[in-house]
């Protein structure tokens, strides 16, 4: 074989050169051009794509705060629990994955497998029904298994999907421990009331997420929420922080005092729930307000329900029935009829009013008494519960005025707590008023009020006069109030209204020991489709110690059942045992030895 030429050799390493140096630039102009292109063109995608790989976002979780009685007992906290979820893709992809790896141990074509979709889903789930664990699973969250199956199996794949909401710690901590694939726990937090069905139509109560969704829950739910935080940061490929990016403070949730007294609401509820029960009534309700400030230290409805376990929480049962139900208030308003007529000067303390026959004509409308009392004093009035007598004294005012004073001590508006779905009653003050109307006005009816408004113008008889909006909050420093009526007028009707515990008396049956009550009874028929029905309301109200009010009370009993439907007899009972348990809480002196039990009967109207 002849050498190659020299030349030819030169031309060949020349040219072999010229390829690897023209290979070389080709490339570096397609790096830079890539550069270029990433870092000028599209930087954003960069970017987002190296963010994707180390930026993460970290929430820093706020607690819901906490609601407290006046003495700073808890009446709501927020508990830690544990939610379940599933990341069904990555079930998938670790069923799949095993599958392959199965399929490998036996020598089949995983390629071909690989391709196939359908017959590795099928795999996947006969793969996942096999597994124990998922099993074991469903009967710790005390699930259907077929439940836990349709959220995983029978779903389009997801990332996040809930198995169970706020499960306890120890069931945390199993389902941990059986280390099932896409399963995670979420630490969250859960609301529980310590009090249960004594406090919860005040309190309300939050769905599932936290949100409030009736009473203070909702009220101040802004104020209960807070903000969270939020800290964005840059990890490296070993997880450890490296850059603080940016930072949000958490905002802190405000702690709500409420102004009632855990231990007074006790003592109410288990009145009002023991009177339901035993004239076999419907409802009841009950308010116990401060008359020097105007707070609420107790509101109480029965029925009621558990606000940790809503299974039972029928809608009747949820409604805050002291403020939304409303009712004909009866013989409860007659003092203010005795103060009208004080007030305007028509009559003095100890005048006397002829009610003979014992019944009159109006209009064509019968007004009428249960016998005839002759000529009474107004504190007579007041005992017997005369309709004749509060009638003869409106007739001496004008109507406008009358009619006046009910709107000034808040009848026909909010009673001023701001509690979600309060009404404000059915009053209509700027109607034409008959003769009649306005008689049967001075007893009870024309005018349809809650519990509420009744313990806002009783709280007005306690204060000697001055009107002041109720509070749910507690109060650091005593609004001021609006005065109504003269201090000697009030002073005088509520000393008249200690004579219903007298013999003879609406209420004589009515035992409150230790202090002087001045009450009114108040039973009204229910209006119906056409007039009234069958069906009673009875109402009991009043303050103590009537030598200086402190507390006024307000019981009432809807539709009791049987021959007892007086308010005196159905909600007296509950009156006068939260009255002597409440003064006796509150450390109030009495102002009596003993109260002697008369015999007497109900007689109120």
């Amino acid at each position: 074989m002849r050498p190659r030429n020299k030349k030819t050799t030169n031309n060949l390493i020349a040219w072999r050169f010229m390829l690897v140096c023209t290979v070389v630039f080709l490339v570096f102009v397609t790096l830079v051009s890539r550069a270029a292109y990433l870092q000028v063109i599209e930087p954003d995608k960069a970017r987002s794509e190296s963010n994707k790989r180390t930026v993460r976002v970290e929430k820093l979780h706020v607690q819901r705060g906490m609601i407290f009685d006046r003495h700073g007992k808890e009446l709501a906290v927020s508990v830690p629990v544990v939610s379940v979820y599933a990341d069904s893709n990555a079930l998938y992809d670790y069923l799949i994955v095993k599958v392959l790896k199965q399929a490998k141990k036996a020598g089949e074509d995983t390629k071909a497998l690989a391709k196939n979709r359908d017959e590795l889903i099928k795999r996947s789930v006969v793969l996942y029904k096999n597994d124990v664990r998922w099993r074991e699973l469903a009967d710790v969250l005390r699930l259907d298994p077929n439940k836990i199956n349709a959220r995983l199996l029978n779903v389009p794949k997801r990332k996040f999907v809930y198995l169970k909401r706020q499960v306890t710690p120890a069931v945390a901590n199993y389902i941990s421990k059986l280390r099932l694939p896409g399963v995670h726990l979420l630490n969250e937090s859960k609301r529980y009331y310590p009090a249960g069905e004594v406090t919860a139509h005040v309190i309300g109560f939050t769905n599932i997420d936290a949100k409030g969704i009736e009473g203070v829950e909702k009220l101040y739910e802004s104020a209960l929420t807070g903000k969270e935080g939020r800290r964005t940061i840059r990890k490296d490929a070993r997880g450890r922080e490296v850059e603080v990016l940016n930072e949000t403070q958490r905002v802190e949730p405000d702690n709500i005092q409420l102004s009632i007294d855990q231990r007074i609401q006790a003592i109410a509820y288990k009145a009002v729930k023991s009177a339901v029960l035993s004239y076999k009534a419907t409802s009841g309700s009950a308010m116990v307000i401060d008359v020097k400030t105007g707070e609420v230290l107790a509101m109480v409805n029965s029925p009621s329900f558990n606000p940790n376990n809503l299974t039972d929480a029928a809608p009747h049962k949820r409604r805050n029935r002291a403020i939304t139900d409303l009712f004909e208030p009866g013989s409860t308003v007659k003092p203010l009829a005795i103060l009208a007529g004080l007030d305007y000067g028509a009559i003095k303390a100890d005048d006397k009013i002829d009610t003979y026959p014992g019944w009159m004509r109006l209009g064509g409308s019968l007004v009428k008494d249960t016998r005839n009392h002759g000529e009474m004093s107004l504190r007579e009035i007041l005992k017997y519960s005369s309709n004749m007598g509060v009638t003869k004294v409106t007739q001496l005012i004008p109507k406008d005025y009358f009619v006046g004073l009910f709107e000034k001590v808040g009848f026909g508006s909010d009673s001023g707590t701001g509690m979600v779905g309060e009404s404000s009653g059915l009053f209509y003050p700027n109607r034409r008023w008959s003769d009649h109307e306005i008689a049967a006005l001075s007893f009870g009816y024309n005018i349809a009020v809650s519990t509420a408004q009744m313990a806002r113008f009783y709280a007005m008889l306690g204060a000697g006069g001055i009107n002041r909006p109720l509070t749910i909050l507690k109060q650091e420093t005593p609004p001021a109030g609006e005065r109504i009526f003269k201090e000697k007028d009030v002073e005088a009707v509520v000393h008249m209204m200690e004579s219903i515990f007298e013999k003879g008396g609406t209420a004589s049956r009515v035992k409150v020991d230790g202090y002087r009550a001045a009450g009114k009874t108040g039973t009204s028929k229910k209006a119906a489709v056409g007039g009234y029905g069958d069906e009673y309301v009875g109402y009991f109200a009043g303050v103590a110690p009537a030598s200086n009010p402190r507390l006024a009370v307000v019981v009432m009993i809807n539709e009791p059942g049987g021959d007892v439907y007086y308010g005196g007899a159905t909600a007296g009972p509950a009156f006068a045992e939260i009255v002597s348990n409440a003064l006796r809480i509150l450390n109030v002196a009495p102002d009596k030895e003993s109260v002697a039990y008369v015999e007497g009967k109900d007689n109120d109207a």
